[in-house]
């Protein structure tokens, strides 16, 4: 890489702007399935900064899409940036900076990306840096389960809303994801017939629903030991965990239904479908043998995918990452589930989750340092010239 472009790139990032833009961000409570004012106060942003923005429905009015294009004129391909503005629904944290440390909602996953994503636009068009192609900036709403089903990046692919390669600044710094487990949370309702009773004056045989749901859990853990046999090189292995059981009203009340809620997770190449359709055929023999009915919610959050590490958009990433901090960064897999298991396992649009090193996600201890967001849109800047230019 040019170490005049290095440099330039280095010296365009503005640490205040970076900063106000997260903070004017993340001031908006955006809980999903409510995020349409924080996707109005980023095209208010982009807006000011004069880029042109467009909004699409996607399946979801109540908050619209949020696209802006950096359009270098030249024939190339299309980088996506891509964030989701919604948040986990926990109670509202407002930002504040502390000791060079941004906390508050949504500071880490993932409004601070998104910031640092939007700076390196800021960056590549003022050092008019693009050799060739777009980058292609969406935010959105629906990605955090389960109040989100991902309807929105669904319905972006589904229009062409889309780049030849998407990174995504969730907070994850290392290492570069090149595979990822798929996952459902599911919801298993346990019932039997008739109303709830004393315990004293059960029926004879009245199915315990509360003991049913514990034998479940069991059963479930049991069969996660053997999942765990099921492995990847990248990936890890499949599981089955039960996080929530749910019944009665009373201490000494026969409850008429118990909930069992959890997530299934599995490796590549298997599909969503595929588990939900064993999950199920558990759950009947399950009901059969201890006289119960159960209904099952089953939602697939994301699916499970590998990348080839020798496709261009991880060789751009590598080459501005190693300009940048002087080594490629290692490959592994991703812990957790985001839109990008949607962009490669159902439109096979390689995408790649690289953000700050943030801490306290989906806690009311968001925080990420403003270093951090400086380093992503560095890294932002320069892998959008590496994949945009080519080799």
């Amino acid at each position: 890489m040019n170490e005049a472009l290095l440099d330039q790139v280095s010296r365009t990032v503005d640490r205040q702007r970076l900063l106000e833009t997260a903070v004017a961000l993340i001031e908006v409570p955006s809980p999903t399935r409510s995020a349409g004012a924080a996707a109005n106060r980023l095209e208010e942003i982009l807006t000011a900064d004069g880029f042109p923005v467009q909004r699409h429905a996607a399946d979801w009015p109540e908050a619209p899409i949020v696209m802006a294009v950096l359009d270098s004129g030249r024939p190339g391909p299309t980088l996506q940036f891509d964030g989701h503005l919604d948040t986990v629904h926990l109670p509202f944290v407002p930002p504040r900076v502390e000791d060079d440390t941004l906390y508050g909602s949504s500071s880490a996953d993932m409004k601070g990306g998104i910031a640092a994503a939007l700076e390196a636009l800021r960056v590549l068009r003022t050092l008019d840096a693009l050799p060739a192609g777009r980058v292609l900036l969406t935010a959105h709403d629906h990605h955090e389960g389960p109040w989100g089903d991902g309807r929105q990046v669904r319905a972006m692919i589904r229009e062409g809303l889309v780049g030849d390669g998407v990174l995504l600044p969730e907070y994850l710094a290392e290492p570069l994801p090149l595979a990822g487990r798929g996952v459902a949370i599911f919801e298993a309702t346990v019932r039997r017939e008739g109303a709830p009773v004393h315990e004293v004056l059960r029926p004879p045989g009245t199915p315990d629903v509360l003991v049913a749901g514990a034998r479940l859990v069991s059963q479930l853990h049991a069969w996660n030991e053997r999942l765990e046999k099921n492995s990847h090189p990248l990936a890890g292995c499949d599981s089955a965990f039960v996080g929530m059981l749910q019944s009665g009203e009373i201490y000494n009340q026969s409850p008429t239904k118990c909930i069992v809620q959890g997530t299934r997770r599995w490796v590549p190449p298997t599909g969503g479908a595929a588990i939900e359709a064993e999950f199920s055929q558990l759950l009947t023999e399950f009901s059969t043998a201890t006289g119960t009915e159960i209904a099952l919610e089953f939602t697939v959050q994301g699916s499970a995918y590998q990348i080839d590490p020798d496709i261009p958009l991880v060789s751009a990433f590598q080459r501005a990452h190693s300009a940048l901090t002087g080594s490629p960064l290692p490959m592994g897999a991703k812990p957790f589930v985001d839109d990008g298991n949607t962009f490669v396992s159902e439109a096979g649009i390689p995408a790649l989750t690289h953000g700050p090193a943030a801490t306290g996600a989906h806690t009311l201890n968001e925080a990420v340092t403003v270093e951090e967001l400086v380093r992503v849109a560095k890294l932002y800047a320069l892998t959008a010239v590496e994949f945009c230019g080519g080799p």
